[in-house]
């Protein structure tokens, strides 16, 4: 049984088609048949990037999908050569990195894993079905109870339901543990605004990301290619004093980013839709891996463990990545043991983006809660590296991997590397 039909629980509800007979994907919305925003996707007008690894993962599972992604109007390039980023002072040089990314709005990336999902044998998506609250003992768990009184009973409960989770409760309700938490508080909001895309627009690149350099600049411009010949423009930070929800507060702070770029793409091109804001107050995780005893008959999969910065894009990759080991440890265990296997490699996955996206959020000073051990040492070390992938192929291709969860972290503290990095960015500090 999984609780949400979003990219976790269908991601899930893939892994568990190839290890249960009959699997059970409840959603409390109205799941539509084209690819439009959703209640229960509230960022869903947003800017979303599937990481390497989580389209990696996805097409893995589900032979075709990239291509089917970039059929349906997904435009596919290299993190270096088609990615105009700039921070620091400057824009990274046109290089490839070997890294390719899909652009497309997250209604077609979920619409079209739906449509996969719905086709597999023994699995069967019920939407407008209200799960409020877990069925079971002390002992574990053994379904749920919907809003209507009905009661499905389960060998495994998947609570995909996100980062307004309720399952606390439901576990409390039953005499289950449930996790500590943790909750850095960000103050994140950002804006979108849909634009007609034509030939040309963007001569040298595919999509831009300006990036500010904090402490003392707080806010960042995104532009998407996305299906429709269309242009998904965000502009979005940090402890914003004001959120731009008018047309004219959009356009100057996109005028006011360091990179002129944005600003000019939107001066030139046709708007197709209002401005939509998203707010975004603080990431958090739930650490379910420090449970001596997790609840049998029970996990959490994607933002209902860890919900980050979505400013990073990271979220899609993690929950594709953990469906992946929760298919490993159910190949291997049940009960208990299989919960606590499952958690142990979820937080290895979470790891990671939780370290990169709250270490970058800990720049601001209004950012409040608990620090990551370390955590000035990793923000400088992390500003040497993008400081040296500036001026350095090599280094950026190694940077690009591990933040798109195809390398682990370690690569980047390898001695030789290290050395690397700080002679290659004192050359680019002393270029000015």
């Amino acid at each position: 049984m999984v609780i949400g039909a979003g990219i976790a629980g269908l991601t899930a509800a893939r892994v568990l088609s190839d290890r249960y007979d009959q699997v059970t994907v409840l959603d409390r919305d109205e799941l539509p048949d084209e690819p439009v925003p959703r209640r229960g996707v509230p960022q869903g007008t947003q800017p979303h990037i599937l990481l390497a690894s989580g389209l990696r993962e996805l097409d893995a599972r589900l032979p075709g999908f990239e291509a089917e992604l970039i059929a349906a109007g997904g435009t596919k390039f290299d993190m270096g050569t088609g990615l105009c980023t700039y921070r620091l002072g400057r824009r990274w040089p046109s290089v490839a990195t070997g890294v390719e990314l899909v652009a497309a709005t997250r209604p077609l990336i979920e619409g079209l894993l739906r449509d996969r999902v719905t086709k597999l044998p023994g699995v069967t998506i019920r939407h407008r079905v209200a799960v409020s609250g877990l069925t079971g003992s002390a002992a574990g768990v053994t379904g749920v109870l919907l809003d209507s009184g009905e009661t499905i009973g389960s060998g495994l409960v998947v609570d995909c339901t996100g980062r307004g989770a309720r399952s606390d409760r439901w576990l409390t309700a039953l005499g289950l543990p449930t996790p500590a938490q943790l909750e850095v508080k960000v103050g994140v909001a950002y804006a979108s605004r849909l634009y007609r895309r034509r030939p040309g627009d963007l001569p040298d690149w595919e999509a831009i990301f300006t990036l500010p350099t904090s402490p003392h600049e707080r806010v960042d411009g995104l532009v998407f290619p996305v299906e429709g010949d269309r242009w998904l423009v965000a502009i979005g930070g940090w402890h914003f004093p004001e959120v731009p929800t008018d047309v004219e507060a959009f356009e100057r702070f996109a005028r006011e980013l360091p990179d002129p770029l944005l600003g000019e793409l939107i001066g030139r091109a046709e708007p197709l839709s209002d401005i939509v804001v998203a707010k975004f107050p603080s990431s958090r995780r739930r650490l379910f891996e420090q449970l001596e005893e997790p609840p049998p008959g029970y996990v959490a999969l994607g933002d209902a463990i860890c919900s980050v910065n979505p400013i990073y894009g990271q979220g899609m990759a993690c929950a594709a990545l953990s469906a992946g080991a929760l298919g490993a440890a159910l190949d291997k265990h049940s009960g208990t043991a299989m919960a606590r296997e499952y958690y142990a490699a979820v937080a290895t996955i979470v790891e990671t983006p939780w370290q990169f996206a709250v270490g970058g959020d800990f720049g601001y000073s209004q950012t409040t809660g608990p620090r990551p051990r370390g955590i000035k040492l990793l923000n400088w070390y992390s500003r040497q590296i993008a400081y040296a992938s500036q001026i350095d192929a090599e280094v950026n291709r190694a940077f690009v991997r591990v933040q798109q969860l195809l390398d682990p972290p370690s690569v980047l503290t390898r001695p030789e590397f290290v050395l690397r990095v700080l002679r290659k960015a004192g050359e680019r500090r002393r270029q000015g």
